[in-house]
Parts: structure tokens; C-alpha cells; sequence
């Protein structure tokens, strides 16, 4: 009889495990397995409060961080590289063409031996324009130069505002004025209109302004004409490098100047 109820106790026990050996493997092969990757590997984790478990390790995967982190594209030709069907197409001199397939846009850029290049991919549908190689450096050359005259985060930007025909005490009130800028290290933005009847070369004044502060500011920016008859430039104050670049062009010039004086005067005596 003890024998009897030893055997079946034990059967008992058997068929307990195995059903709960089902239960738990069961589960854990109808989860869904994250990120789309089921790894046939087992591992054996330890648990110091239950006899040993079994699971599933993780496979390693950057997928999710390439969408989660996308490079910024830089402005240029896309080649033959258009993932959509349908374009909105600009013509190399702004002139909208409408929308056509992407095959259609590659035949224009064949046959005028243009590039096809993204302006907006947001668009519906996106926005390509077609540029000669030309138009694309010059449109490169202009955002970088915008890049770089924009104020960095943080960075004060001072603006003055004034006519070419300023007269001179006004002139000197407003130089004043960059050099205090200056000196907080602020960038300061100067836009000069060209007066009606007046002859001054804006350049020039753009100069003019930088040789009374030369010891400590330069430009960010060189003066351009940003539409007709209204011109820009962006000052900065210099580097410790620069400035130290800068006294020594000056300690080199003054000597040689110096020299030359020097020259002068023993050739004038030697006359005499």
C-alpha cells in the first residue's frame, strides 16, 4: 500500500511539471518579439530566490536609431537618387514646370545636362529644382556665408542702420558706438543705404568704419549689396590669435617704417 501511494504521488507529480513546463514555453513562443528579431538562443539566468529559469536574450539592433536620428542632407544634387514617384519641378531659371514623374525628371536633366536638385521634401509632392553645376556652388557659397554671419546661440548681435550721406559727427558717434560693442565682444551688423545724389562708395565707408576699430574688431561677414541700393557687412571682435597676428603686422610695419625714416634722414644729411 506505502509503495502504491509512493508510485502515484509521484505520477502526480510528473504530470504537474510537465504542465507547467508547457504553460511557461508556450508564452514565451507566442510573445511578439520585440523589434521584429526572435533570437533562437537560450541563456541560463540565475535567480538566487527560485531554482534555475530559462530566457530568451536579446539580439543586438540599430534599426530603430537610424530612423530615430536622420542626417541632415546638404544642398546639392541628388543624382538619380529620388525616392518618390511624382516631383514638383523648377526649372533652372525659378519658372515652376508642374508635376511629373521622377522618369520625366531624369530625361530633363539628361537632355539640358542639368542637375536635379531637393528644395522641399515636406511638399506635397516634394519640390525639386533643376540647377547647372554652376548654380549649385554659387547656392552653396550663399548658405554658408549665411551660416556663418548668423549669431551663434547666445551670441548678441547690435544693428545699426544709416544713409552714406551721414554726416561726419554723426559718423564718429555711431564708430563710437561699434567700439563699445566691440569691446563686449558682441557682433555688430552695419546696413548702409545709398543717399539719392550721393557719390560715396559704401565700401569704402565699410572700411572706413573698420580702420577706427582695426586693433580689435574684423569682419564676420564682408560688406555685400543685399538689394539695390542698400549694402551690409557684420563686424566681430578678433581672436586672441588674430590679435596677437594683428600687433605683429603693426610692430613689423612700424619698424619698417621706421627704417625707411631713418634711410631718409642720413641720405638728407649725406647731401648736406
Amino acid at each position: 500500500m506505502t509503495t502504491f501511494c509512493m508510485i502515484k504521488v509521484l505520477c502526480q507529480a510528473i504530470r504537474n511539471e510537465n504542465r507547467y513546463a508547457k504553460r511557461f514555453f508556450g508564452t514565451l513562443l507566442t510573445q511578439t518579439p520585440q523589434m521584429g528579431v526572435f533570437s533562437p538562443f537560450w541563456m541560463v539566468v540565475p535567480d538566487p530566490r527560485k531554482s534555475t529559469v530559462f530566457g530568451l536574450t536579446q539580439p543586438f539592433c540599430t534599426a530603430e536609431k537610424s530612423h530615430t536620428d536622420p542626417k541632415r542632407k546638404a544642398f546639392g544634387s541628388v543624382g538619380r537618387r529620388i525616392p518618390y514617384r511624382i516631383l514638383h519641378v523648377i526649372n533652372q531659371d525659378g519658372e515652376s514646370l508642374g508635376n511629373m514623374h521622377r522618369a520625366e525628371a531624369l530625361k530633363l536633366t539628361d537632355q539640358h545636362d542639368l542637375k536635379l536638385v531637393l528644395l522641399r521634401e515636406n511638399a506635397e509632392p516634394p519640390v525639386y529644382r533643376l540647377m547647372t553645376g554652376q548654380q549649385i556652388h554659387e547656392e552653396q557659397l550663399k548658405r554658408a556665408e549665411n551660416k556663418k554671419a548668423s549669431p551663434k546661440p547666445g551670441m548678441v548681435q547690435k544693428e545699426l542702420s544709416f544713409s552714406s550721406a551721414i554726416a561726419k559727427n554723426d559718423l564718429e558717434t555711431k564708430t563710437k558706438q561699434i567700439a563699445q560693442w566691440i569691446e563686449k565682444k558682441y557682433h555688430v551688423k552695419l546696413t548702409i543705404r545709398q543717399a539719392k545724389d550721393s557719390n560715396t562708395d559704401m565700401f569704402m565707408l565699410f572700411d572706413q568704419i573698420l580702420e577706427t576699430v582695426s586693433e580689435k574688431a574684423t569682419y564676420l561677414s564682408k560688406p555685400k549689396v543685399t538689394r539695390e541700393g542698400v549694402s551690409t557687412c557684420i563686424l566681430r571682435h578678433m581672436s586672441d590669435k588674430e590679435l596677437k597676428a594683428y600687433q605683429k603686422m603693426e610692430k613689423q610695419k612700424n619698424s619698417t617704417v621706421k627704417n625707411d625714416e631713418n634711410e631718409d634722414l642720413k641720405s638728407s644729411e649725406l647731401h648736406q
